[in-house]
């Protein structure tokens, strides 16, 4: 990409995105809504030794799975005059070596270890890319946002955990002046895949020494818990599964001590290998009623819909909770039928606006001629048949509160204009009126639609765009948090008074499926599921007939990635090796049947 792309847009924010990467030009925006210095780069946050050791110390199992493959790495391009570095999840450097000038040309722009080289600090690059996007990436030369890295060549990919969150980066960092090399994406792609599975295993090897703990708990009639590290309880006591009436445990700590339950002793269980800290035993008793009320774990966020046991939706929570305790303004993506206006309720309900209005507004069912009214209001006889009283608008109604604007995409660029005005000035003023009425209110928008991507065509104005895309919240489909189906259909039978309970052949047809009406689909389907079968149990050939007929499955025809690659070949090998049988096939990958069975789907296996 030439100079010429970049220097017209850091001097006047026009971009010719047909001459450059679509994840490069995405970057390009945020780095100029966040104020980043194009002519700088240079990084500023740098850790103190002391913060870097404890650091370094606290991310033990990274670098222990990581290093032995960067050594690989640095063997197989050692003639590349490159740096390799890891990365942790907040964007410091743990880990750096390599060529010895790289290394010094590196250390004039403080890209050093302790340094942290994230998009906010320095601008488009592939190690604070990789990590906001989670998809690897090459940035070479002038692709950079900040002048100080444009004679740098570098490919990251992210690294995920157990839990599918990123742990970090792995990078290749090479000056320009010695050539630009293709095959270090693949190379870094595949050795960040190789991380991965190496820290699953040592996760594995923690639980199973966690796991002997059992055996040494004072009673299995006692009220007991193994929990690992972050507090997920992988078991219980045959006692609390009877007393809970269920089969599987609840999924975390805190989410058990709601359901009337107290700690009387956790005591902490290290590792004979390494010595670091492996979980808790845990021994709980019921909480009196007068104590329990004082001493039940209150929720961080209390959610409207069903939460769940996924990763990904839990740390969708997570930001929710973080936006519920600002005023920021948040813009919800997601799928039709997602749940983004219980999202924003439940944002309302946990802020400090609670005992306010919380106002909906769908404005892709509102005329555009009538749009104005409706959100602004009007002054009474300001048009044929307007009230003689006048009306008061969204805005009014909400004052105190939270407005929601759902399909914001929609409204016509005059329309974003207004708003724009009122969301600067906090000041409406009514149709047919001249006074401007101040207004308090807290804005949270939705949309199913790519914003940024709106935004770059110009359906949406740029400066409405960055004055609503502050505090992003994404919310996944349904099939990419299947596991949350059971707890979808338990919360269904349970409202609607349903006594049936699926078994696991009935759950794992569901979960292969794609769903594309997402939760909503789910509801409608278990209304026709019911209605069919009630008082009976459903059977696998109920379900097909009544799903399958309504919407296909959603074909995956989007070019595969290199992760999806190498994970596709991964599931190939272990089926010719089991010739076929998914059960074992499934335990070779360390996966569930389910799950295998999705991505066999998926890869058309």
């Amino acid at each position: 990409m030439k100079n010429s792309v970049w220097s017209r847009f850091v001097r006047e924010g026009v971009l010719d995105e047909s001459r450059i990467n679509k994840r490069i030009s995405e970057s390009w925006y945020i780095c100029r809504k966040d104020g980043v210095n194009p002519y700088n780069g240079k990084g500023e946050k740098i850790l103190q030794q002391k913060q870097f050791v404890q650091r370094k110390n606290d991310r033990n199992d990274l670098l222990y799975a990581a290093l032995p493959l960067i050594k690989n790495l640095q063997k197989i391009f050692a003639q590349t005059k490159s740096l390799f570095l890891l990365v942790d999840s907040e964007g410091y450097v743990l880990y750096m070596d390599g060529d010895q000038l790289a290394l010094e040309k590196a250390g004039a722009i403080n890209f050093i270890e302790g340094a942290k080289w994230t998009e906010k600090e320095v601008g488009t690059n592939a190690v604070g890319t990789a990590l906001r996007t989670r998809e690897p990436i090459t940035v070479i030369g002038a692709e950079h946002y900040a002048v100080a890295s444009h004679s740098w060549g570098c490919a990251s990919s992210p690294i995920l955990g157990v839990d599918r969150c990123v742990e970090g980066v792995l990078n290749i960092s090479y000056p320009l002046e010695y050539g630009v090399h293709e095959r270090m994406l693949p190379a870094v792609v595949s050795a960040a895949y190789a991380i991965e599975q190496k820290l699953m295993n040592m996760a594995k090897d923690k639980e199973l020494e966690l796991m002997q703990n059992v055996f040494f708990t004072e009673s299995q009639d006692a009220l007991s818990l193994i929990c690992n590290e972050k507090e997920k309880i992988i078991w219980s006591s045959s006692q609390i599964k009877k007393e809970r009436s269920t089969n599987q445990a609840t999924a975390y700590l805190s989410e058990f001590l709601n359901k009337g339950y107290i700690v009387c002793q956790k005591q902490p269980v290290y590792s004979q290998i390494q010595y670091d800290l492996i979980g808790y035993k845990i021994t709980l008793k019921k909480a009196p009623m007068e104590e329990g009320k004082k001493l039940l774990v209150k929720p961080e966020f209390t959610f409207g819909g069903v939460c769940g046991e996924s990763e990904k939706f839990r740390s969708v929570l997570l930001q929710a909770r973080r936006a519920a305790n600002s005023n920021i303004t948040v813009h919800i993506n997601g799928e039709t039928g997602t749940g983004k206006e219980i999202m924003a309720r439940s944002i309302h309900l946990n802020s400090t606006r609670k005992h306010a209005p919380f106002i909906a507004v769908n404005c892709g069912t509102l005329p555009k001629e009538l749009i104005a009214s409706e959100l602004f209001g009007y002054v009474g006889g300001a048009f044929t048949g307007a009230k003689r009283e006048g009306h008061k608008g969204k805005f009014q109604q909400a004052n105190g509160g939270t407005l929601f604007l759902d399909e914001v995409a929609e409204i016509t660029q005059e329309m974003q204009v207004a708003l724009l005005r009122v969301l600067e000035e906090k000041k409406v003023v009514p149709v047919g009126g001249t006074k401007a009425i101040p207004v308090d209110v807290r804005i949270i928008t939705a949309t199913h639609c790519d914003l940024a991507e709106l935004a770059r065509k110009g359906d949406v104005r740029e400066d409405f765009f960055y004055r609503i895309f502050v505090y992003p919240i994404y919310l996944p489909p349904l099939r990419a948090r299947v596991e949350d189906i059971q707890y979808f259909i338990e919360h269904y039978c349970r409202t609607n008074n349903w006594a049936v309970t699926f078994p696991h052949d009935l759950l794992e047809c569901l979960q292969t499926y794609e769903w594309p009406g997402n939760i909503r689909e789910l509801q409608n389907f278990l209304d026709r599921l019911r209605l069919e079968c009630e008082p009976g149990l459903p059977t696998v050939t109920d379900i097909k007939k009544l799903l399958h007929p309504a919407i296909k499955p959603i074909s995956h025809s989007e070019p595969l990635t290199y992760r999806e690659h190498i994970e596709k070949e991964k599931m190939m090998n272990a089926l010719l090796a089991t010739e076929g049988n998914v059960t074992k096939a499934a335990e070779r990958l360390s996966i569930s049947r389910s799950t295998l069975y999705r991505k066999i789907k998926k890869f058309n296996l």
